[in-house]
């Protein structure tokens, strides 16, 4: 079976999605190099982060956490970019599965019991085929050994991108777009909300907030990528 990998590693080098290099054929995904030194936030291990920051006085959640700092043109914006726009799907399982481990050994996240990713509207999920944010929960699930729940909240406005848009503008594009099929679903459980990145945190807010009026549950969120400012 070696041998037949390396006869077509050859012809169809598989390449880390982060550096663009070649990866070694005992290399899964990314590259160890890229392993390394990808900018890990460990935002986990500290509930007073910058990114649970964000969120402060805007919606009641219980903790918050990305994997990586997000900058534009760099290895963790490249791999974003070949999971959303390339359809690299084995990107955000493998990011998943790495960070759900280690959201399993903190004492903040090892008590969740459901993941909803954030929805896309039913046109764009159409177009694009498939949800990054829900290939990324499906990596964390199954580290974690919980559920992904992709029907009990949709997205029933088709915003428009929210790049280049200011903060504000970035909230009133999301107001009110999400909607709860099933609050009884909901109701008392500790969620963990995903995203691929986390910008001004304008549409992970509405969504939360969403999520939050199905009584008695508990809200934390986490992102592949972490865009400070």
């Amino acid at each position: 079976m070696n041998l037949i990998d390396d006869f077509i590693s050859l012809f169809f080098p598989k390449t880390c999605p982060a550096c663009g290099y070649n990866l070694f054929n005992n290399e899964k995904v990314i590259c160890t190099k890229c392993l390394y030194h990808l900018p890990k936030t460990n935002f986990h291990k500290d509930k007073d982060n910058p990114v649970s920051k964000v969120f402060w006085g805007r919606v009641n959640l219980e903790s918050a956490t990305a994997m990586y700092f997000y900058r534009k043109g760099s290895k963790v914006q490249h791999m974003i970019h070949q999971l959303k726009y390339k359809g690299n799907k084995e990107i955000g399982v493998f990011l998943g599965e790495l960070y759900g481990s280690e959201l399993l050994a903190s004492n903040v996240f090892n008590e969740i019991e459901l993941i909803i990713p954030i929805p896309l509207h039913r046109k764009k999920l159409l177009k694009r085929g498939f949800n990054q944010s829900e290939i990324f929960a499906r990596g964390l699930a199954k580290s974690m050994n919980i559920e992904v729940d992709t029907t009990s909240v949709v997205r029933t406005v088709a915003t428009s991108t929210q790049t280049r848009k200011s903060r504000y503008k970035r909230w009133e594009n999301v107001n009110e777009i999400f909607e709860m099929k099933n609050p009884e679903k909901l109701a008392g459980k500790n969620i963990l909300v995903v995203d691929d990145v986390i910008t001004t945190g304008a549409t992970m807010e509405a969504c939360t907030q969403t999520i939050l009026q199905a009584p008695g549950t508990k809200v934390s969120i986490a992102s592949i990528g972490f865009a400070s400012h």
